[in-house]
């Protein structure tokens, strides 16, 4: 029996790990051990009721308006007597948060492989996005097997003078999720119902929907109120012609300025974080997506939608590619000039993908475990 030890604390850690932890229930060779740090714990218990997946450790490190030295300070403290208790034979981190550097470091303070899920990204600026950049960096340098999720990412970390031989093309976990999402939503009529009564506007077909999120870090402040503004106008010369929907992240750095701005205009709806699944049911049903995430850079290819990225580097170039994305930036000005452009383009919105999407099939849960049980030998 192979022990493989999770640890995961933000919701998109959580919407990546999840196909893996599903996909390793029918694999009796492997032993899953789940522990979460919580360092989004509403929105990170969101993702695990819609998956079905209970924690058997959870290191509960959230606390109001906790600091980076806060999440790395409590989760090394407390992850060391679990690890110890627990003897994996592997640890599974995801992506680029501070809970992933901790957990891999913690592991590799007692000599646990790592393995990085989603290696390889970079934009080359230590501080965009911050501190994801330095994250993923320092994670690298701690890991055993790199499930890198493009040939793109496997090419960066051969840069870098990663073995080869520790590198794996797995295609991203993320399509994995929005796949397994998408068919409940499909073959579920009462939860389909469900969603388009809570949000009846999205069958309002004379006016376009554009679906924003905006929580990065680097983008508090300056840079959020600069998106505000642009919202603000793109709503007044739209007004017949758009609605705004906007889940507005929990950290008071983000609500407590995007509520001031924009809480007064009828064109834009300022709701509560979304669980999951609603999310996904309003990607595939807006018009364009306008963000600072990074993940649904992923997932916009598999339901065909346009992103806006308000970042001025993205660390997914495979999405530029493919014609379906654009980075605008947070000038006010280089929005609403972009954002009134499409508005005003007698093109339809995209409904298809043009291509598959560059960073999954769907598989990836399947071959990454398929390699930990090649690679892993049991204590």
């Amino acid at each position: 029996m192979i022990r493989v030890f999770f640890v995961f604390g933000t919701r998109p850690e959580a919407i990546k790990m999840a196909p893996v932890i599903l996909a390793m229930r029918k694999r009796p060779r492997l032993v899953p051990i789940l522990c979460v740090t919580s360092q989004h714990r509403e929105m990170l218990q969101d993702v695990l009721r819609i998956f079905r997946i209970e924690p058997d450790h959870d290191l509960q490190i959230m606390n109001l308006d906790q600091s980076l030295f806060d999440i790395t300070r409590l989760t090394l403290e407390r992850i060391e007597r679990i690890l110890i208790a627990e003897e994996p034979d592997i640890t599974l981190v995801q992506g680029d948060t501070t809970t992933t550097f901790a957990g891999a470091l913690a592991s590799y303070y007692l000599r646990i492989p790592v393995g990085h899920i989603e290696a390889g990204l970079r934009t080359d600026d230590k501080y965009r996005p911050f501190p994801e950049e330095i994250n993923r960096r320092l994670t690298t340098c701690l890991a055993d097997i790199h499930f890198a999720p493009t040939v793109w990412a496997k090419e960066r970390l051969l840069k870098e003078n990663v073995p080869a031989e520790r590198i794996a093309v797995t295609g991203n976990t993320v399509v994995d999720a929005l796949t397994i999402v998408l068919e409940r939503t499909k073959n579920d009529p009462v939860l389909k119902e469900g969603l388009e009564s809570r949000f009846p506007f999205v069958n309002d077909r004379d006016k376009k929907l554009i679906l924003v999120t905006a929580h990065r870090r680097e983008n508090f402040g300056k840079n959020l109120g600069s998106i505000c503004f642009a919202l603000r106008e793109i709503a007044r010369r739209g007004e017949k012609r758009v609605e705004i929907i906007f889940p507005v992240h929990p950290n008071p750095k983000v609500r407590e300025p995007v509520r001031e701005a924009l809480q007064d205009v009828k064109t834009i709806h300022l709701i509560e974080p979304l669980d999951y699944m609603s999310f996904v049911f309003l990607m595939n049903r807006c018009d364009l997506i306008l963000t600072d995430s990074g993940g649904i850079q992923e997932e916009a290819p598999s339901v065909g939608k346009p992103v806006f990225v308000m970042r001025d580097k993205t660390e997914r170039p495979e999405v530029l590619q493919t014609g379906i994305a654009k980075l605008v930036g947070t000038e006010p000005d280089r929005i609403i000039s972009e954002l009134i452009s499409w508005l005003e383009s007698q093109e339809r919105p995209i409904r298809e993908s043009l291509q598959p999407n560059p960073f999954g099939d769907g598989r990836a849960s399947e071959r990454i475990l398929s390699i930990i049980e090649e690679e892993i030998r049991p204590k």
